[in-house]
């Protein structure tokens, strides 16, 4: 399992990040708390998948606090695209849960915290 979470976290920081990039290009002043959500998101997919593999204890520690601030994001942003539809002038990669990316920002985080709190990992002091 690890390899292929280190890769879709490589996928979905290259999807966010051109997502953003054409956005903020194209037309950054329409919605650009979206557009910034959206590159920062991919800038904690690209953190995500430099460190979950590490066997370096600091290093996994930050790929926690990313994956856990990663969910807090999902939930965050999720939670207020349903409970308020024009929170967000345009959709973030964290709107409705990560609808648009198939509910995968909203699983990963679980399975990459899961990952790296599995009984006989190394540990994160």
């Amino acid at each position: 399992m690890s390899r292929p979470l280190r890769a879709t976290y490589a996928l979905l920081a290259l999807a966010a990040g051109a997502r953003a990039a054409v956005q903020i290009g194209a037309d950054f002043g329409r919605a650009p708390g979206a557009y910034l959500l959206t590159a920062c998101a991919a800038a904690v997919y690209a953190l995500i998948a430099a460190t979950i593999l590490s066997p370096e204890p600091a290093r996994r520690r930050i790929a926690l606090i990313a994956c856990s601030l990663e969910l807090a994001g999902v939930l965050g942003v999720g939670a207020a695209t349903l409970l308020w539809p024009g929170a967000f002038p345009d959709e973030t990669v964290w709107s409705g849960f990560g609808a648009g990316y198939g509910w995968v920002p909203l699983l990963l985080p679980a399975l990459g915290i899961a990952w790296l709190l599995r009984p006989g990992s190394p540990a994160i002091h």
